[in-house]
């Protein structure tokens, strides 16, 4: 019980560290224009005004925020799988253990489903909305 609590724990601190890794550059980003101008969005800069480089609305950001904490999610349910079969493995025929270890898998294997339609929905809902 402990070591899966700890691996759980290892487990989540991994994702986060991961999602402020990916997450932080989209919440605060610092652009430099042409010009040597720094600004904090490139619609600032004169020269990206009116051009195909420019991220114009939010939608986009929203949807690379919700796919990455989409994917943190599908991380985990990957990580409790790979932890309910080292508790299959390590169970020594001991009835309660392995039933716990095989819930684990299969809530783990519901959270990916989960967490793959999720994904799904989301960008369809989002692509078809704007």
């Amino acid at each position: 019980m402990k070591n899966i609590n700890k691996a759980k724990v290892l487990g989540l601190s991994a994702a986060l560290a991961m999602a402020s890794v990916t997450v932080a550059p989209v919440m605060a980003a610092n652009y430099t224009c042409l010009n040597g101008t720094a600004v904090s969005n490139m619609n600032q800069c004169n020269e990206f005004k009116n051009s195909n480089y420019v991220n114009k609305d939010l939608g986009s950001t929203t949807t690379t925020i919700i796919n990455v904490i989409i994917g943190i999610v599908g991380f985990l349910a990957v990580i409790m799988i790979i932890i309910g079969g080292i508790s299959y493995t390590t169970s020594a025929g001991d009835a309660g253990k392995v039933k716990k270890a095989k819930d684990t898998i299969m809530y783990g294997i519901i959270g990916l489903i989960v967490a793959i339609l999720a994904f799904a929905i989301v960008n369809f809902v989002l692509t078809n909305l704007g």
